[in-house]
């Protein structure tokens, strides 16, 4: 079977790059890749981390380009590609306007879909938006229905979509966890990444902060400001923000927090730099959905700023909470965590609900025809998993 994997943001990459991995490596399996440059710089630091080369770039990024005529674009150029390479499957990932238009293209083709983290749901459409249309789009057209957790699986089952579904657990976790692995096995990489970081401060406790939705442009990421200001006049914290590229997000963080006492705005990071800063991290404040993931895996609390979230596994579980992005719900949570220890300390035993490093080799099984011992998440958590504490 020929493969295509498609995916063009640096969180797709991430995810996709150990599935890009484990099909190359199956005999029964032949991969090509294609990138569509969503992102390009930071997609280009997610595929060199992984030694992820890409077959095809079809470069739509144009300045000031709208969502319509970035997925005309993604559309026109995907049928062009596909004319071409005639791939048996098409695999997309998530929820992003790449994913959408360019299982739009295979499915228009007769081409078989397989979506990677497939069946997640917020349940309002306007949050996240595009990517709540776009994942329940791509859901409808798949043949290969990849749900990361049972939720997920029943969130598809609900819609009786004509797809055949499997839970993989998600492909994050490998990712994660190979590069933890990395971490591990090399002091000298670890050591590297401690002297690129040695301005912080080791008598203060780490917030690590990410954020880039679109629904928080505008008052969203101000308050999420405010908060952040409140938050670092404590004596025992600093902020550490890589701030997205995107300039609806990069004017108001720099605006308000530029050259702020105990906030470090820096540039995006690549995957390793940021596992070290997960790691080294106390609390994650965050509107992202691959950190939502990430972060119970590393045994550290996760504070998810958004009204809604299409990953209700974690919050269930205990390892995440929704705040929104009111200042004063923010720093409630937040203050919880930092002076209850035992607060910190329950979120810290809960199970991650979101994989066990085997998502990859689930998906190709099933590629490949071939029997799916389908993910199960773990009802507590034993107290001798390793939490891979920062050292």
């Amino acid at each position: 079977m020929h493969v295509l994997s498609v995916f063009g943001t640096r969180p797709e990459a991430i995810k996709m790059a150990p599935l890009v991995s484990a099909i190359a490596a199956e005999p029964q399996l032949r991969s090509t890749v294609c990138i569509t440059g969503q992102h390009r710089e930071m997609l280009q630091q997610a595929m060199s981390l992984f030694g992820l080369s890409a077959d095809h770039d079809m470069d739509v990024m144009q300045p000031d380009q709208t969502l319509n005529q970035l997925s005309a674009r993604l559309t026109t150029r995907m049928d062009a590609l596909l004319r071409t390479v005639q791939p048996d499957c098409v695999l997309v990932h998530g929820d992003t306007t790449t994913a959408a238009a360019c299982a739009l293209a295979a499915f228009h083709l007769r081409i078989p879909v397989g979506h990677v983290e497939a069946g997640l749901r917020s349940g309002d459409m306007q949050a996240p938006f595009p990517e709540e249309m776009n994942r329940r789009v791509v859901d409808v057209m798949s043949t290969w229905l990849f749900a990361p957790t049972a939720a997920a699986r029943q969130a598809l089952q609900r819609e009786n979509l004509a797809g055949r579904i499997w839970v993989t657990g998600n492909t994050v976790i490998d990712a994660l966890a190979a590069t933890v692995q990395r971490l591990h096995d090399s002091p000298a990489l670890s050591g590297a990444l401690a002297a690129r970081y040695q301005w912080l401060d080791a008598r203060r406790r780490l917030v690590l902060v990410t954020g880039h939705r679109r629904e928080n442009f505008g008052d969203g990421f101000r308050q999420i400001c405010s908060a952040l200001l409140e938050l670092a006049a404590r004596d025992d914290v600093q902020v550490v923000y890589p701030v997205h590229l995107n300039p609806n997000v990069r004017g108001v963080v720099q605006q308000m927090l530029h050259g702020q006492p105990n906030i470090h705005l820096i540039d995006p990071v690549d995957y390793l730099d940021f596992v070290w800063l997960m790691r080294r991290a106390h609390l994650i404040l965050t509107d992202s959905g691959g950190v939502q993931e990430e972060a119970p895996y590393l045994g550290k609390p996760v504070l998810v700023m958004r009204e809604v979230t299409e990953r209700p596994e974690a919050v269930a579980a205990g390892t995440a909470q929704l705040v929104g992005t009111a200042p004063d719900r923010i720093l409630q949570a937040a203050r919880r965590l930092l002076d209850d220890p035992a607060a910190y300390a329950e979120v810290r035993r809960r199970p991650n609900p979101y994989g066990d490093g085997q998502a990859c080799r689930r998906i190709v099984d099933a590629l490949c025809n071939r029997p799916v011992p389908e993910f199960a998440a773990p009802a507590s958590l034993p107290a001798s998993e390793q939490r891979f504490d920062f050292a």
